[in-house]
C-alpha cells in the first residue's frame, strides 16, 4: 500500500468525521481513560497519522522518558507498515522520525508556563513547524482550568491542535449530567473534542462525549485493539 492510500483508508477518517473536521487548529481534544487502558496508544496513533500527513508533531510527556515515547512511536508505526504492506516503509520511516520532537518533563518540578514557553520557543523560534502537540500525563486534578488555558492560548496563537491524555483514578468515573467525567467537567469551557475509552470485551470503545457545540454521535464505530495497539472500525 502507498502512503497516500495509508492515509485514505485510515480509520482516523472516521474520527474526523463523526468530530466534523477534528479538534482542528486552536482547539484542544482530550483522550480520557482509567490507567493502562489505552490513551498512550490513542494518541501516539494520532500523531503517526499526522506525520504520514507530511505534518510535524511535538510530544511532550509528563509521565515516560523520551525512550519509552520513542518505543511507542516504533511499535506503532511497524504494526502498521507490517499490516498494510506499506511501500518504501524505511523511508517513510526515517521522514516521520524528522518530522517529530519529543520533550519530557517533571510535572512537579515545572510550571505549565515554562512548558508552553518551551514548546513556543522550539516553534518560533526554533524553525520546528509544529502543527500538532501530544500531552501526555496532564495531571487534571492537580492542575486547574487556569493552566490549561495557557494551552488553548498557545494553540490559538500558533494554529496548532493539541491532545490531553487524562488518566482517570476509579473514583473519578463519575459523569455528570451531560455525560462528561466529573474531574475534567470545570476544564471544558477549553475543550472542543472529548474521547472517554470505555474496556469491553476484547476491545477498548471509543466514546464521545463532546463534540464541539454539537450533539456528540452516539457511536463512532471505532475501537482501540488493544493486542495491536491501534485504533480501528468497529
Amino acid at each position: 500500500m502507498v502512503k497516500s492510500e495509508l492515509i485514505k483508508s485510515s480509520p482516523l477518517r472516521i474520527l474526523e468525521k463523526s468530530t466534523h473536521g477534528g479538534v482542528g487548529k486552536g482547539n484542544i481534544g482530550i483522550v480520557a481513560a482509567r490507567q493502562g487502558v489505552g490513551k498512550t496508544a490513542c494518541l501516539v496513533h494520532l500523531a503517526t497519522d499526522r506525520l504520514f500527513q507530511g505534518k510535524h508533531v511535538i510530544h511532550v510527556s509528563f509521565a515516560s522518558t523520551p525512550a519509552h515515547i520513542i518505543s511507542w512511536y516504533e511499535d506503532i508505526f511497524q504494526e502498521l507498515a507490517r499490516r498494510l504492506n506499506l511501500e518504501n516503509a524505511m523511508e517513510e520511516h526515517d521522514q516521520l522520525v524528522k518530522n517529530r520532537v519529543i520533550m519530557s518533563f517533571n510535572q512537579e518540578g515545572v510550571t505549565m508556563e515554562m512548558v508552553v514557553k518551551s514548546l513556543r520557543s522550539m516553534i518560533a523560534d526554533g524553525g520546528f513547524a509544529a502543527d500538532c502537540v501530544i500531552i501526555d500525563g496532564f495531571n487534571f486534578k492537580k492542575n486547574s482550568p487556569a493552566q490549561l488555558a495557557v494551552f488553548k492560548g498557545l494553540a490559538g496563537e500558533l494554529g496548532l491542535e493539541i491532545w490531553f491524555s487524562a488518566s482517570l483514578m476509579d473514583g473519578d468515573i463519575v459523569f455528570d449530567e451531560q455525560g462528561f467525567p466529573t474531574v475534567l467537567t470545570p476544564y471544558l469551557n477549553d475543550v472542543a473534542i472529548l474521547i472517554f475509552l470505555k474496556p469491553e470485551q476484547g476491545h477498548v470503545k471509543l466514546e464521545l462525549k463532546k463534540d464541539h457545540d454539537n450533539v456528540p454521535a452516539q457511536d463512532m464505530h471505532l475501537r482501540l485493539d488493544p493486542k495491536i495497539l491501534l485504533i480501528t472500525g468497529a
